[in-house]
C-alpha cells in the first residue's frame, strides 16, 4: 500500500468515496446512489482543489488500484456540513472500500492526515453515526465527542496549537 495527494483530477473517486463513507447499518437497503448529488453531500467533494482542500487516496503500489481515501475542506457558517464546528475547524471525511476494511487502510490514511495538519490547525472535527464501528477508530486517534444529535455524533480532535 502506498499513499499519494489527492489533486483535482481525484474528483469522482471522491464522490465514490463519499458514497461508501455514507453509513447503512446491517440489514437496511443500501442509499440511492443519487444521494451524493444532494446539495449537503455535494460540498464535500464538489470543485475539489479549492484553498485549505487537503486530502490523500491509499492504492495499491503493484495494481494502482485505488483503495480509499481521507480528507478535509473547511466550511463557512452559512454553508455548513454535518461535523461543523466553527470557520477555522476543517471536517475529515474518510473511507475504505468496503471488502478491504479491517486490514488497516484507514489507520494509513489517517496517520498521514493527521501528520500534515497538526501544524496547521487548532482542530479538525467530523460527524459520524452512533452505530457506526468507525467511532472505535475515531476515538483512537484521539477525536472526542463534542456533541450528539439523534443518531449522529460530533468529534473533534484538537492539535494544542496557540494560533
Amino acid at each position: 500500500m502506498r499513499i499519494k495527494p489527492l489533486s483535482k483530477t481525484d474528483q469522482s473517486f471522491l464522490s465514490e468515496m463519499l458514497y461508501l463513507a455514507l453509513f447503512v447499518p446491517a440489514g437496511h437497503e443500501p442509499l440511492p446512489r443519487e444521494i451524493i448529488q444532494h446539495p449537503d453531500l455535494v460540498k464535500y467533494y464538489q470543485n475539489w482543489g479549492k484553498e485549505n482542500d487537503l486530502g490523500f487516496i491509499a492504492f495499491d503500489a503493484r495494481s494502482n488500484e485505488k483503495l480509499g481515501a481521507i480528507w478535509i475542506r473547511q466550511f463557512k457558517s452559512e454553508n455548513k456540513g454535518y461535523g461543523y464546528i466553527n470557520d477555522h475547524t476543517p471536517e475529515l471525511s474518510i473511507s475504505v472500500i468496503p471488502s478491504l476494511r479491517g486490514q488497516g487502510i484507514g489507520s494509513l490514511l489517517m496517520n498521514a492526515l493527521l501528520d500534515k495538519v497538526k501544524n496547521k490547525y487548532k482542530a479538525i472535527s467530523l460527524s459520524v453515526s452512533v452505530t457506526n464501528p468507525a467511532v472505535r477508530l475515531y476515538s483512537r486517534f484521539g477525536f472526542k465527542i463534542v456533541s450528539e444529535v439523534k443518531d449522529a455524533i460530533t468529534m473533534k480532535k484538537e492539535f494544542g496549537l496557540s494560533n
